[in-house]
């Protein structure tokens, strides 16, 4: 995926998260001042709000969808838009008609992987830092959210065949996975912003990727670690571009 379309769909996700919840604010304002809400305006107020909560989770998927990491960004984008769609079908169909648990468990489960594939790429940002102990903590971090999830979903697709009749025992161990899960969502990133890498492992194998000249004549040169090197000749052959254009992209993305 090139960086204009990633750069594209990233404002549109946030672009639908602005109208999404400015019309379900401004139907709930001319509803409760027209005095009249019934089952059309709910059904539209739901889904404005269905619409921007998935445009938020797709903006997590986004953050990612131009790194090592694309694929879980594409998976995490596939189960976002599933669970819009089986969202707005349960929203408009007719509630009392046959189907309608068929439809609430499918949008049940895509939204679930939605949230934890968005959780996950979130922390998926720090994926590159060297330190051990970010690298050990964010592994297990990603194994909780990935174990969480499957618990959750497997009482959905089961029709609670699983967790059967030792219920109790199941949602306990739910219960600490899903804390270990919350307490690394906040200690990982935590210890990323006070544990920097070191120099000496940023200056390690560096490699010289790009060369020009400043406004003022001067020669100017930018030399990154060998690995990031050639992420970066991946990345710009990925985009069909030269590396000079990629990492001039790149950087023009983060100083906005």
């Amino acid at each position: 995926m090139s960086p204009h379309i990633i750069t594209a769909a990233r404002r549109g996700a946030i672009y639908g998260i602005i109208i999404s919840f400015s019309a379900a604010a401004l139907v709930g304002i001319v509803a409760l001042l027209g005095g009249d809400f019934g089952e059309t305006q709910g059904r539209v107020v739901l889904t404005t709000v269905l619409v921007g909560a998935f445009s938020i989770t797709a903006l997590c998927h986004l953050a990612v969808a131009d790194r090592a990491m694309r694929v879980v960004a594409a998976v995490g984008l596939l189960a976002s838009a599933a669970g819009l769609v089986f969202g707005l079908v349960l929203i408009w169909r007719d509630w009392d008609a046959p189907g309608f648990d068929d439809w609430l468990r499918a949008f049940a489960t895509a939204g679930i992987l939605a949230v934890s594939v968005a959780h996950a790429n979130l922390l998926l940002l720090l994926a590159g830092r060297r330190r051990r102990v970010i690298r050990v903590g964010l592994a297990l971090t990603l194994v909780a959210i990935a174990v969480v999830a499957v618990m959750l979903i497997l009482p959905i697709l089961t029709d609670g065949d699983i967790p059967g009749p030792d219920a109790e025992l199941y949602w306990r161990v739910a219960g600490v996975v899903g804390i270990l899960d919350a307490l690394g969502t906040v200690v990982v990133p935590v210890l990323a912003i006070f544990l920097r890498d070191g120099a000496d492992a940023a200056s390690a194998g560096t490699e010289t990727v790009v060369g020009g000249q400043t406004s003022s004549g001067d020669a100017l040169t930018v030399t990154v670690p060998a690995s990031l090197a050639d992420e970066l000749r991946r990345r710009a052959a990925d985009d069909g571009v030269p590396v000079e254009v990629s990492i001039i992209e790149a950087l023009r993305r983060s100083l906005r």
